[in-house]
């Protein structure tokens, strides 16, 4: 269905017209058994809530780069959702490995976010999907788990999640 969602941080002046969007955007989905890509920023309860609101069990897609603590990252698993794990999970600072390796690597795709969120080591530049392989190696620092295997996990959970064979 595309990227759909909340995004709270430069202007709250619209947030009734986005959160009208976010539900229009879940109905479609579920009316056409796709999922969505959630973009969420400075609006996880918001964008949580109106999930759980429209979840009726059809209902499916990605957190698109994932940032957020362990408790949301679990919420939006229970809710059918998946994580999408970014360049973002590489920056030292941004703490985002160690809220990953508590949750679970099967729920989670590989994203770029390109031309955006380069990780590490090309961090500043801009961002393209063969910088891929940083992120991936770095989820298989984190759990201890080879390239392949990293490979393999979350390409298998992707072509589950958009119906490919």
């Amino acid at each position: 269905v595309g990227e759909t969602g909340l995004d709270y941080y430069w202007s709250t002046e619209y947030k009734q017209q986005q959160k009208q969007s976010l539900r229009a955007h879940c109905r479609v989905a579920k009316a056409v058994q796709k999922p969505i890509i959630i973009h969420n920023r400075e609006s996880t309860e918001d964008m949580l809530a109106i999930i759980d609101e429209e979840q009726d069990g059809s209902l499916t897609g990605i957190w698109h780069c994932f940032n957020g603590t362990v408790e949301e990252g679990q919420r939006a698993i229970e809710l059918g959702f998946h994580l999408g794990i970014g360049g973002v999970t590489t920056f030292k600072n941004a703490g985002v490995d160690k809220t990953v390796a508590h949750l679970p690597l099967e729920k989670m795709v590989l994203e770029t976010d390109a031309p955006y969120l380069a990780p590490t080591p090309k961090r500043g530049k801009r961002n393209e999907p063969a910088f891929i392989k940083y992120t991936a190696q770095k989820l298989a620092d984190i759990f201890g788990l080879s390239l392949q295997e990293i490979d393999e996990t979350t390409t298998e959970t992707a072509k589950r999640l958009f119906g490919i064979s």
